[in-house]
């Protein structure tokens, strides 16, 4: 059943009595409220120094049960046993008048009567404000920018951070160094990896590519912790130098997907260099029309590359004219169009078309033949 009895004596309002018109009613309500508040601290200073005296009492009791634990077991410290048992049975005498105490103060308690303060009690105190957040994204540009600042500021002590090795000369570095701890060293060393293995410095980039996961993942256990870089990354060294194998096992994992995906991208790179150079130069030997000579040569029927490889006009004259009038002189206009063959480069009239035409194939030949032995 529910005891309502709580509720028989409530001392809701210190100012909802009336009055008598010759009493100074704000002086009366604040002397009210003076003595509830001083009964209350007047109580809570009895209840403090009530389980003070029970908290040394019982301390005080364990302590000689101890001691006497002891005793007994050594024969020659009699009469010292004898007089702690003594003190332990008016120990625990005093523990009961505690405890007595205790309870008369609780139900001295539930006897007070409820006031505005003691009705009830706050749950929870939350404020909110509805303004939007200024938006801080950087742009592309700012990024780049910031980027470039700090590499030209920092680069020695990068390097010098890229080329570490034992787990404590890092954490002293980055202890340092503690502006190091942070996005745009992670993104420099990447790009590190990536001109190393480019130049097959494949040892040197492996290196620094331990490095680089150090680097990432101090950044992603403060992402975690919701906390500054700077803040956690003696966190990711203590973590790491007690060989918590799954966390070993997770760190060497990434590390070798990271030196794959390095591989991978200076690859890419290489090939895009490559075919950015073979179009560099394919363009400086372009001919007069646009046509690339050696493309013009592989196009050309077996004869005619024959007429080129021996360097002989006449067995040109020779092929010209045994082939048909339109191929023949389509197969001539690519020559010319793609400077593989000059025409009356000795200033003599040609006879016929292409007849007189000065070869300036050699290099495009040789050229060729270099592509097809790379390729």
């Amino acid at each position: 059943m529910v005891d309502y009895s709580v509720w028989d004596h409530i001392e809701v309002s210190d100012d909802e009595d009336d009055t008598h018109p010759n009493i100074d009613t704000a002086s009366l309500f604040r002397w009210r409220h003076q003595a509830r508040v001083e009964r209350m601290e007047q109580f809570e200073k009895e209840r403090g120094e009530l389980q003070k005296g029970a908290n040394e009492c019982k301390k005080k009791l364990a302590e000689c049960q101890k001691k006497l634990k002891e005793l007994e077991v050594k024969d020659s410290v009699k009469a010292e046993a004898e007089k702690l048992k003594k003190e332990v049975e008016q120990l625990k005498k005093e523990e009961k008048n505690w405890q007595k105490k205790e309870d008369e103060l609780k139900k001295k308690e539930k006897t007070m009567p409820w006031n505005v303060d003691t009705l009830s009690k706050e749950g929870f105190s939350k404020s909110v404000f509805n303004v939007k957040p200024e938006s801080n994204e950087e742009t592309e540009e700012q990024k780049e920018q910031k980027h470039k600042t700090f590499v030209e500021k920092n680069v020695k002590q990068l390097k010098h951070f890229g080329m570490l090795h034992r787990w404590d000369d890092s954490q002293k570095y980055l202890s340092d160094n503690p502006h190091l701890v942070c996005e745009e060293t992670a993104n420099y060393l990447v790009i590190w990896c990536i001109d190393l293995e480019v130049e097959e410095k494949h040892a040197l980039m492996e290196q620094v590519a331990h490095q680089t996961i150090v680097m990432q993942f101090i950044l992603e256990l403060a992402k975690s912790l919701k906390v500054d870089p700077r803040a956690c990354f003696r966190q990711f060294f203590t973590k790491i130098k007690t060989a918590d194998q799954q966390y070993m096992d997770a760190f060497n994992d990434e590390l070798e997907a990271f030196k794959g995906r390095v591989r991978e991208r200076a690859k890419v790179r290489i090939e895009k260099a490559l075919k950015e150079y073979e179009e560099e130069e394919r363009k400086k030997r372009l001919g007069p029309g646009g046509l690339d000579p050696v493309e013009v040569y592989e196009s050309l029927p077996p004869e005619l590359q024959k007429c080129f490889d021996s360097k002989d006009i006449q067995m040109l004259q020779d092929a010209i004219s045994k082939m048909d009038t339109k191929d023949a002189r389509f197969y001539m206009k690519q020559c010319v169009d793609s400077g593989l063959w000059v025409p009356n480069a000795k200033g003599d009239a040609p006879d016929q078309e292409g007849a007189d035409a000065e070869p300036v194939y050699e290099e495009a030949k040789n050229e060729s033949t270099e592509q097809k032995a790379a390729s």
